[in-house]
């Protein structure tokens, strides 16, 4: 099994002034894949013109992003994608998300009430059709596509699509559809059993997510975060507990990556919990997080 580790960059980093050298030292250091959080209402940017950026400045690393699609046409979004695979050389990673699901995310994305899931599934869909050279003639979401063809197609065949989630619907829709998995804010035990659920299922419809497939993004801290910074991602969970969760120190996030290695998880976004602050130090941050867990990549 390919253990391999992703960083995401802090808001400090992601600064026009910063990017470039944050790429650098990424790719001095070895992680394998910088990774970037689709945030439509956040301070972040586009993760898809970022990408691009680091496409051109980076040789080795891959390029991963969660991405939102909905809210942007899926014809011009399967093309670009495929263009950022090609200038990349294949070095792209997508997952796709709904969004954080708050009302006014949704109201500007314009879907404040549908079945958000079930619109990204409609969009992948249509973007794995246009990526395998199909000529399209359907009516989707208000668009009318008459004998469309997307061109360039992406350089990996296929450009796979992973898919996040910890409910049994979100589950059920990776075992279904996706490539792979890769969720968030869960505890070893839990992703453990929706890994075993989703290949339960996959077997069941005749399908095969690979077993090098599965992952999760992990939030850490260097020393103890303010109660203040966990605000948000206790949300996340209906408990509240972090305890299983949040990596705090050097050894706890070895210890806590090692756990889900235990649980058959292979593939790790490592983020820092105060990742919008922008006075983080970055360059200390990632020589730590790289004496930390780059000894456990292979």
């Amino acid at each position: 099994m390919k253990i391999r580790i992703a960083v995401t960059p802090s808001a400090a980093a992601l600064h026009e002034d910063v990017f470039p050298d944050y790429l650098d030292e990424c790719e001095r250091l070895g992680f394998d894949t910088v990774w970037l959080s689709d945030i439509p209402l956040g301070p972040l940017g586009d993760p898809l013109l970022s990408l691009t950026y680091a496409a051109a400045r980076t040789s080795r690393m891959k390029l991963g992003a969660n991405i939102v699609p909905l809210g942007r046409h899926p014809m011009w979004i399967a093309k670009q994608l495929a263009q950022l695979d090609r200038l990349s050389h294949g070095r792209l990673l997508v997952s796709f998300v709904p969004g954080l699901g708050p009302p006014v995310e949704r109201h500007a994305l314009g879907y404040p009430t549908e079945d958000r899931g079930k619109v990204v599934d409609e969009m992948i869909d249509l973007m794995r059709r246009w990526w395998a050279g199909e000529t399209i003639t359907t009516q989707w979401g208000g668009y009318d596509f008459q004998g469309v063809k997307v061109e360039p197609t992406p350089v990996q065949k296929p450009l796979e699509v992973w898919l996040g989630g910890i409910s049994k619907a979100a589950l059920d829709r990776v075992a279904t559809l996706a490539d792979g998995w890769l969720t968030a804010a869960a505890t070893p035990q839990e992703v453990g059993n929706g890994r075993r659920s989703i290949e339960r299922r996959a077997n069941e419809l005749g399908r095969l997510v690979d077993p090098e497939h599965f992952g999760i993004s992990i939030p850490f801290s260097i020393a103890q975060p303010s109660e203040a910074s966990l605000t948000a991602l206790r949300a996340r969970r209906k408990d509240r507990d972090l305890s299983e969760v949040l990596a705090v120190g050097d050894r706890g996030l070895k210890t806590l990556v090692q756990r889900h290695i235990d649980q058959g998880l292979s593939k790790f976004v490592v983020r820092p919990v105060d990742a919008l602050s922008a006075n983080h130090e970055w360059r200390a941050e990632l020589n730590w997080l790289a004496d930390a867990v780059l000894d456990m990549q292979t």
